[in-house]
């Protein structure tokens, strides 16, 4: 994850959590065959045990969850001409849609299908859109086994012509998806007020008026008892490692891999908060371990939880794991 901050009276943070490289996924064997024929230029749906025909396929039956597609029988040509089921205009396209000029989201069910899928269609202008018109699917050259092999809809039923692909390649096994989530994120009064502690290199937590149980990063509800934990808390940066993972998947902000992360109790807190865990190697980590905070010189902080770094290890003896084992 990656953050920055919008300056202004309405100070907001902008937040993007992404996959680096995208997310890898096996597709199976249904939806590898849908994506095999988009590389290679055809529509295929797969037909339920009562006759209808599912696009895309999935791997069961949406009503009676019977296993689809375990059969060359079972998988019918479709299209690719279709018919426009329902619609919604783009006026503005955003960076990440399909076509950089107005377009249509549409359900489109292709002939011979009983459901519909959606996709794109350029229709050049909203009046040209209407519920129950044909399209045609437009095909890219260069073609990997995608959704995205289609490159839009275009209105009419045609011809439906399609660049000629690479042959003798393998079916489609594999699926590499961008994943990104982007956000903006303006803090409350209790986050505001934590966020100034970290400016400063002070961890802050608040105290439940009656459990007396302290929250770190701070609650302004207990979640116990569902009160106002209004009482605030100065916490020490130091506290026990109760549990880790070694990460071998690079991260934004993170060290090298393989780099490790965990829960740390702070000295006084009563839930553990999640940080990374360095200088130190990943062989010699271990449950119970005393750390410190690691912050950032203290001319180049800015109002950011990224002024801690990480915990490290103070050096001195290990923690009973009686005294921490209901945070493990």
């Amino acid at each position: 994850m990656t953050t920055t901050r919008e300056q202004g009276s309405d100070e907001r943070v902008r937040h993007v959590l992404e996959f680096p490289g995208g997310y890898t996924r096996s597709t199976g064997p249904v939806i590898g065959r849908f994506l095999t024929g988009l590389r290679d230029g055809r529509l295929f749906g797969v037909r339920m045990p009562d006759g209808k025909v599912l696009v895309p396929p999935t791997e069961y039956d949406p009503r009676t969850a019977a296993a689809l597609g375990t059969a060359d029988d079972d998988w019918v040509e479709v299209g690719p001409a279709g018919t426009v089921t329902t619609w919604t205009w783009i006026a503005e396209p955003r960076a990440d849609h399909p076509l950089d000029r107005p377009f249509a989201w549409a359900l489109i069910q292709p002939d011979g299908a009983d459901t519909a899928l959606l996709h794109a269609v350029d229709a050049g202008e909203r009046e040209a859109m209407a519920t129950g018109m044909r399209v045609h699917p437009t095909w890219r050259a260069d073609r990997t086994g995608s959704i995205k092999d289609i490159a839009y809809f275009a209105p009419g039923d045609g011809p439906a012509e399609v660049p000629p692909s690479e042959t003798d390649l393998e079916p489609v096994s594999m699926l590499t998806v961008p994943s990104r989530l982007e956000y903006r994120l303006r803090g409350g009064t209790v986050w505001n007020r934590f966020i100034d502690g970290m400016a400063v290199g002070q961890i802050r937590g608040t105290r439940c008026s009656t459990c007396g149980k302290v929250y770190v990063p701070p609650r302004g509800v207990c979640p116990a008892d569902g009160l106002p934990a209004t009482e605030w808390v100065d916490l020490p940066d130091t506290g026990v490692l109760t549990t880790f993972a070694v990460n071998n998947v690079p991260a934004a902000g993170a060290p090298e891999v393989p780099f490790v992360c965990g829960y740390v109790l702070l000295d006084g807190a009563d839930i553990a908060m999640l940080v990374l865990i360095s200088d130190v190697s990943w062989q010699e980590v271990r449950l119970g371990t005393r750390v410190k905070a690691v912050w950032v010189p203290e001319e180049e902080r800015t109002r950011s939880v990224k002024n801690l770094k990480w915990f490290a290890p103070t050096g001195e003896p290990d923690v009973p794991f009686e005294r921490y084992e209901e945070y493990v």
